[in-house]
């Protein structure tokens, strides 16, 4: 599993919250749900993306913006607009000054703004918590890309509007694999861009070092050992640790750790989860040895990280 499956592969990618607004000028929506991650697309019309810190986004039909949380951004039809509503954690909507909104904007299934049809038309999926796995993947992004929409001619945009006023069996479901489509997409488009992919996406396509990533990602549970990596892609073990090391950041057992780790926090979430069995699929001996190196390099216990967790 590669760090972009495994933002879409988890807790983090059930029960997204996703949301179609309807709204004429002049509108301005200020929000600090502090969601992790919040998917942003224009269906209709036109709007304006202003974080805290930055420059304002201007964006249009097709365009799809990704936000990486918790700082407060606003959505407005110009950036001098004032904001008119707030939108808090758990998506509660009120005034600027904190009166409730939630039905006198409601316009029909995940449908809400200021009125029929609407000039702009905007589709927002905010994704409720982020794994382990997928802070690896996050940490890479910058906190607002916008990927344009003769960027990646595709017709998801459409499609995710077209779905999400639908009320039928199943439909929470095929909201969250659509939003998980345009999100994977726009995040390819924008890593396809010189300069704008990590290294260890980047790495992907070298023919060393991509061939010992998929390994390392696919079959953690291995008794990996730099030796028998090397030997599984064709080199030296000198040449593939000299490599790796320079194209992902970190030495390939390092870099394992970290996965295995990452996993591990991921699978503990699972309330059926055993340590011995989350142990057994990362690659660890036995529960006391995964417990020592997850206290070693996140400072908790197994026990404790699943408790923050399910508080969270």
């Amino acid at each position: 599993m590669d760090p972009l499956t495994g933002l879409l592969d988890g807790p983090q990618a059930r029960g997204a919250f996703l949301l179609r607004s309807l709204l004429d000028p002049p509108f301005a929506l200020r929000i600090e749900d502090r969601a992790p991650l919040t998917v942003v697309a224009v269906a209709r019309g036109s709007a304006w993306v202003v974080p805290d810190e930055g420059d304002p986004v201007p964006v249009r039909p097709g365009d799809v913006t990704v936000l990486r949380g918790p700082d407060a951004y606003l959505v407005a039809d110009d950036p001098a607009t004032p904001p008119q509503v707030v939108i808090h954690p758990g998506q509660r909507c009120t005034t600027r000054y904190g009166e409730p909104l939630a039905e006198t904007t409601a316009l029909g299934v995940r449908t809400w703004g200021t009125g029929r049809p609407g000039s702009t038309v905007l589709l927002t999926g905010t994704y409720p918590q982020a794994g382990e796995v997928s802070r690896r993947l996050l940490a890479a992004l910058p906190a607002l890309l916008t990927v344009r929409a003769e960027e990646w001619p595709t017709p998801l945009v459409g499609v995710l509007a077209d779905e999400v006023v639908r009320d039928s069996p199943g439909q929470a479901a095929v909201l969250d694999r659509l939003l998980d489509l345009v999100l994977i997409t726009a995040l390819r488009t924008w890593f396809d861009r010189p300069d704008a992919a990590p290294a260890w996406y980047a790495a992907a396509g070298d023919p060393v070092v991509g061939p010992a990533l998929r390994l390392l990602r696919n079959d953690p549970a291995r008794p990996w050992t730099v030796a028998r990596l090397a030997a599984e892609v064709g080199v030296s073990r000198a040449a593939l640790a000299r490599r790796f090391t320079e194209l992902v950041g970190e030495p390939p057992m390092t870099f394992l750790t970290g996965w295995r780790l990452a996993l591990a926090a991921d699978l503990l979430r699972e309330p059926d989860a055993t340590l011995a069995a989350v142990a057994r699929r990362v690659g660890y001996g036995s529960p006391f040895a995964l417990s020592t190196a997850f206290r070693r390099e996140r400072g908790v216990s197994p026990r404790a990280h699943r408790e923050r967790s399910t508080v969270a």
